[in-house]
């Protein structure tokens, strides 16, 4: 069973580092990892998606728990949580195919970001899901070159990971 962990570290050189080398010690695959400053430039947030059942992740969270840097740490279900990826796709498309091209942005919410002669660079934001539908869609005209960020997720309701 996917679950997302949520970690507020210390912003200190290295944090990364000990946190993925856990998981590696573990022999636990990552499945989505992102990081970013909090509200307080001090802080930072990370956010990582893995694979494995409730006791694996309540001994990462101890584990977690133990590390100086670490100043909390929560685990959560997909159902818990709001959950966002960016993806970006460049793809080559002639003049006569934009037209359907742009039909299918529209309608999947993706914006044009860039257009030249011979591609067409997209911008989507969304669930893990609706990203690869919208992949599957475009994959005919021809992927150039595609990225996606990593996972993001905030607690649903008023509940909040604050220090």
């Amino acid at each position: 069973m996917k679950k997302t962990l949520s970690i507020l570290v210390e912003n200190h050189a290295g944090v990364l580092s000990r946190i993925s080398g856990l998981f590696s010690r573990r022999g636990f695959n990552i499945d989505s990892l992102a990081v970013g400053i909090t509200d307080n430039p001090e802080i930072s947030r990370i956010t990582i998606v893995a694979d494995g059942d409730d006791y694996t992740f309540e001994q990462l969270e101890k584990q977690l728990n133990k590390l100086i840097e670490v100043i909390k740490v929560r685990s959560f279900n997909s159902s818990d949580i709001l959950q966002r990826e960016l993806l970006i796709a460049k793809i080559s498309i002639p003049a006569d195919k934009r037209s359907e091209v742009m039909t299918i942005a529209e309608i999947m919410g993706a914006r044009i970001i860039d257009i030249s002669l011979r591609t067409m660079t997209l911008q989507i934001c969304d669930t893990a899901m609706h990203l690869e539908r919208f992949e599957e869609l475009i994959r005919p005209y021809g992927i150039v070159e595609i990225v996606r960020t990593g996972m993001i997720a905030i607690e649903k309701g008023s509940n909040s990971l604050r220090v």
